[in-house]
């Protein structure tokens, strides 16, 4: 099962290290991993996705637990939560048929195209990652030059927050 973990980690060298040496010690895959400073700068805000059965989700969280880097930790998975993802995708471009066609399937997705060349378009997309992985299907892969996802970032929704 997938789980989406987010954590408020210490903002020190070392500290990303050491959680992602503790998947890979214990032989976990992380799916995507997100990490930016809070609004206190000495915390950081990390985002992981992985999959696992409940019993291993429970082993992961209560080594993470155990260090000293991590301040707090909430399995988004059992409550209710936002989840979004960025994605840069630049795209072939050439002629006024193409170019339009890029157009309408962006208007239709709410992407934003942030930069044109003569050949090109690279389009900025927030969403679910089904959304993303849905606008580079119907791009055409073949129409497809480059694609950059940030991995999902993930917010409780309501009172709930992953505060200290």
């Amino acid at each position: 099962m997938r789980h989406i973990v987010s954590l408020l980690v210490e903002n020190e060298a070392g500290a990303l290290s050491r959680i992602a040496g503790l998947f890979s010690a214990r032989g976990y895959n992380i799916e995507s991993l997100t990490v930016a400073t809070t609004e206190d700068r000495t915390l950081s805000r990390m985002t992981i996705i992985t999959n696992g059965s409940e019993r291993i989700i429970e082993q992961i969280t209560k080594q993470l637990n155990k260090l000293v880097d991590v301040v707090k930790l909430q399995d988004f998975t059992e409550g209710n939560f936002i989840e979004r993802e960025m994605m840069f995708v630049k795209v072939k471009a050439q002629g006024d048929g193409p170019r339009a066609e890029v157009k309408r399937l962006s208007d239709i997705f709410r992407a934003r195209i942030i930069d044109v060349t003569d050949t090109t378009f690279c389009i900025e997309l927030t969403g679910s990652g089904e959304k993303l992985d849905a606008y580079i299907k119907a791009m055409h892969e073949n129409n497809v030059i480059e694609v950059v996802r940030s991995g999902s970032m993930g917010i409780l929704r309501g009172e709930k927050s992953l505060t200290i």
